[in-house]
């Protein structure tokens, strides 16, 4: 075990929605973004992407730092087996929602737990974890409506479950309700124990 306890606990993601969730677990953590291309490889699998990249998000990081733990974690959007990204705009929101509304879409979030202290066992851990979204079959004005009232251009799929965007959903399917926000907190929790870290003082 190393000397430092509680050990350096750091996320690598510029997010604010994975910085809020993490923050309900009242550890201490730092938070380094890395600077990545997060395009998808060509013949790269939805699952593939994000698991690729919430590695490759860790590995930015912890090349950057000493002994530490290094949360990666990414998301990516599917609507029949193809990519959803972020909208960026009012307009390519609306055509996302439109598209995908009265059908059902899968996010697969990967985490990715990186632990560069020296003499560990658990070097890295990572998980995909799927979330299967069926949305309502809403009129062009409510949708609309909503992306006006909330805004969501930095979220894939164009709608914010923790918001506004609840609305938006008839049914949500997942082993792990934060994993949709983009943090899937009890993969990290079941993570971090093996990585040694306590939650609750003991």
């Amino acid at each position: 075990m190393s000397s430092q306890y509680p050990p350096r606990l750091i996320l690598a993601s510029g997010s604010a929605y994975r910085r809020e969730l993490l923050a309900r677990l009242r550890l201490p953590f730092e938070v380094i973004p890395p600077d990545l291309d997060e395009t998808p490889m060509p013949g790269e699998t939805p699952p593939e992407t994000a698991l690729r990249l919430s590695c490759a998000k860790a590995e930015a990081v912890v090349n950057q730092v000493g002994p530490a733990l290094v949360i990666g974690s990414d998301q990516v959007a599917t609507l029949d087996g193809e990519h959803i990204g972020k909208p960026g705009n009012h307009q390519r929101a609306l055509e996302q929602l439109k598209k995908m509304r009265g059908r059902t879409v899968i996010f697969h979030t990967a985490l990715c737990l990186r632990d560069s202290r020296p003499g560990m066992e658990h070097g890295l851990q990572l998980v995909n974890v799927q979330t299967v979204v069926r949305l309502r079959d809403l009129p062009d004005n409510e949708l609309d409506a909503y992306l006006k009232i909330e805004q969501p251009y930095d979220c894939a799929g164009s709608a914010k479950n923790e918001g506004l965007g609840i609305a938006l959903i008839a049914s949500i399917n997942s082993e792990d309700p934060t994993a949709l926000t983009g943090l899937p907190l009890i993969a990290l929790t079941d993570m971090l124990r093996r990585a040694g870290v306590s939650f609750f003082g003991s």
